[in-house]
């Protein structure tokens, strides 16, 4: 395995966490700019308020993107172990 495709791997490797963790980070992100909103309006400031609704949130779209989620990971290992033999070179 030379240093490029060490680089490659990484660089992949990196990409799909980032495209994997997006749906769960940027809904749960929604939500709570929604409960801040909510909180100003309302001047109701309980911490613990955000809380439940983003773990719901992250939950739903665990629930909703997990097999796409899923199928991109294991893509990504099929690739790796289709590939040890030209790594082991």
């Amino acid at each position: 395995m030379n240093s490029d495709m060490a680089v490659q791997i990484g660089r992949d490797a990196l990409f799909l966490v980032l495209l994997v963790s997006a749906p769960m980070l940027g809904l749960g992100l929604l939500v709570g700019v929604m409960v801040s909103i909510f909180q100003a309006t309302t001047q109701i400031q309980e911490q613990t308020l955000a809380f439940i609704p983003k773990i719901i949130a992250v939950f739903v779209a665990i629930v909703i993107f997990g097999p796409w989620m899923l199928n991109l990971l294991v893509n990504y290992t099929y690739g790796i172990l289709t590939q040890l033999p030209n790594m082991v070179q």
